[in-house]
C-alpha cells in the first residue's frame, strides 16, 4: 500500500478517535444545547492552542490507552500516580485573583478538572502547550526546547527546594512580582467592583438588579424558587469567616445564564447578587453557581476510593480548589440543583489571564515559564497530608515526586521536552482533523 494511502488511514482512524472522544466527553450536554457547542467549537477552530484547550479528554486519551501511553510512567509510583492536580494545566490557566485574606495575587486558576491522579499529567499538558504556544510565535524548535527546558528545571528545583525547607512562596503579589506578571497584577487592579456592577446590573428604587438581556435570562418563579433554595443550602459549605454578617448574604436578585466559553458550553449556571458587607451599593457581590462537570482525568482513573470520596462535581471542585489553592475565594462553596452538583463562587471583578499576545521575546519568555513551573510545583506541593485536611493525599507530595525525579533528574527534564515537541505536533494535526470534521458537519449532534 502507498506511504500516501496508509497515513490517509491512520488520519481517518484518528478522525473517529476524535469524533469517540467527544462523544464520551460531551455527547449529554450537546444534545441538550447544540447552540452553545457550536460557539465552543468554532472557539476551538481558531488555533491550535484553542482546540487544545478544550480536548483534555482527548489527551487523557491519549497518555492512558493511546499513542503516548506510558510516556513519562517511570517517574510514576504508587505515590506519584496519587496526587492532587490541576487535571488541565495549560499556559492560559494562569492568573489573577483577590484571595481570602484580601491580596491580590498571580497563580494558577480555573479548577474545573481537578482530581487526583499522576503528577506527569500536570506537568505533560502544561509542557505541550508551551510547544503550541512557541509554534504559534513562530518560535525555533531550539527555542521551544530552551522553554519547556526551563520550565521542567524550575518546577525540579522547586520541588527540591520544598523538600529542603527553602521554598518560595505560593504565589506572586505586587510586592513580589516583576515583568509580565507585574504588568497583569496592575491591571487587575485597576478594575473595580464598580465597574463589573454597573456592567451588570441596574439601580432601580434605590437598589440594584440584574440587567436583563445579553445573556442574562430571566427566571421562572419555580425555578428561581429552587435555585433560591440551592443558595441557602450552599451557604452551609462557606468558611466560617464568610458568614460573619449574615445581612451579607441576602440575594438582591437572580437571573439564569448559559456557558457557551470553551469549557463551560451547555451547562446551565445562574448568577445571584447579594447585598455584600456594607448597605453601600458600590459593595453588592454578584456569585455564579454551575453545573460542576466530570472532569476529564476522572475517565481514566478507576481507584474506586477517589471515585466514592466526593459527593458530587461541584463538591469535587470545590475540595480539589481548596486542597491546591492557598487562600481561595472566601465565596467558594457548592450545592446541588435539580439532583446536580452545583459550583459555586464569586465573579470577581479582580480576575484577569496573563496576556501571551506581546509576550515574544524569549528572555521574556523564559521568565514567565520559569514562575509557571515554580507556581505547577508549588500547587502540588501544597495538597497533602500536611495542608490540605483530606484523606485521600495521605504522605507528602513533595518528598514523593522529589524522590521520583531525583533517581533520572536530567531524564525527567528530556522526557518533558521530547513529549511536548510530539504531543505539539500531534494536536496541530489533530486540529486540521477537527476543522475539516466541523466544517464538513461530520459531528454529530450539530
Amino acid at each position: 500500500m502507498p506511504e500516501h494511502q496508509n497515513a490517509a488511514d491512520r488520519e481517518a482512524g484518528r478522525a473517529e478517535t476524535i469524533l469517540t472522544v467527544f462523544d464520551t466527553a460531551f455527547g449529554d450536554l450537546l444534545a441538550q444545547d447544540p447552540a452553545a457547542f457550536r460557539v465552543k467549537f468554532r472557539k476551538m477552530a481558531a488555533s491550535a492552542f484553542a482546540f487544545y484547550r478544550g480536548t483534555a479528554g482527548l489527551y487523557y486519551a491519549d497518555l492512558t490507552s493511546g499513542p503516548f501511553e506510558g510516556h513519562g510512567a517511570r517517574f510514576l509510583d504508587e505515590r506519584t500516580s496519587r496526587v492532587w492536580i490541576h487535571g488541565d494545566l495549560h499556559a492560559e490557566n494562569f492568573g489573577t485573583y483577590l484571595n481570602a485574606e484580601g491580596r491580590l495575587v498571580f497563580n494558577v486558576n480555573d479548577f474545573d478538572e481537578a482530581y487526583v491522579g499522576a503528577f506527569t499529567w500536570d506537568v505533560q499538558r502544561l509542557a505541550a502547550s508551551l510547544a503550541l504556544i512557541g509554534y504559534a510565535k513562530a518560535l525555533s524548535d531550539a527555542t521551544i526546547t530552551e522553554l519547556v527546558r526551563a520550565f521542567a528545571t524550575a518546577y525540579r528545583s522547586q520541588i527540591s527546594a520544598l523538600v529542603h525547607g527553602s521554598g518560595e512562596g505560593d504565589a506572586y503579589t505586587l510586592d513580589t512580582a516583576t515583568g509580565p506578571i507585574l504588568d497583569t497584577l496592575r491591571r487587575a487592579r485597576l478594575q473595580t467592583r464598580v465597574e463589573l456592577l454597573d456592567h451588570e446590573t441596574v439601580i432601580e428604587d434605590y437598589d440594584r438588579r440584574f440587567r436583563k438581556g445579553n445573556g442574562a435570562i430571566e427566571l421562572a418563579p419555580d425555578l428561581r424558587a429552587e435555585v433560591l433554595a440551592a443558595f441557602e443550602a450552599y451557604l452551609g459549605t462557606l468558611p466560617p469567616a464568610s458568614r460573619t454578617r449574615p445581612d451579607a448574604l441576602r440575594v438582591k436578585d437572580v437571573v439564569g445564564r448559559r456557558g457557551i466559553g470553551i469549557g463551560s458550553a451547555g451547562l446551565p449556571s445562574y448568577n445571584l447578587l447579594l447585598e455584600g458587607h456594607t448597605d453601600a451599593l458600590e459593595n453588592d457581590v454578584i456569585i455564579y453557581m454551575k453545573q460542576g462537570q466530570t472532569p476529564a482525568v476522572s475517565r481514566h482513573v478507576t481507584d474506586p476510593e477517589i471515585r466514592g470520596y466526593f459527593r458530587h462535581e461541584g463538591h469535587r471542585t470545590v475540595i480539589s480548589q481548596r486542597a491546591l489553592q492557598a487562600h481561595s475565594d472566601p465565596w467558594l462553596g457548592h450545592t446541588t440543583l435539580h439532583g446536580r452538583g452545583q459550583l459555586v463562587a464569586e465573579v470577581s471583578p479582580y480576575a484577569a489571564d496573563l496576556d501571551w499576545t506581546d509576550l515574544n521575546e524569549p528572555a521574556e519568555l523564559l521568565a514567565v515559564i520559569e514562575y509557571l513551573g515554580r507556581a505547577t510545583a508549588t500547587m502540588h506541593a501544597a495538597a497533602d497530608e500536611s495542608s490540605s485536611g483530606h484523606s485521600l493525599v495521605p504522605f507528602s507530595t513533595e518528598h514523593a515526586i522529589d524522590a521520583a525525579i531525583s533517581r533520572d533528574e536530567s531524564g525527567f527534564v528530556d522526557m518533558l521536552v521530547e513529549f511536548a515537541h510530539a504531543y505539539g505536533d500531534r494536536a496541530r494535526s489533530d486540529h486540521q482533523i477537527f476543522v475539516d470534521l466541523f466544517r464538513n458537519g461530520r459531528i454529530p449532534g450539530l
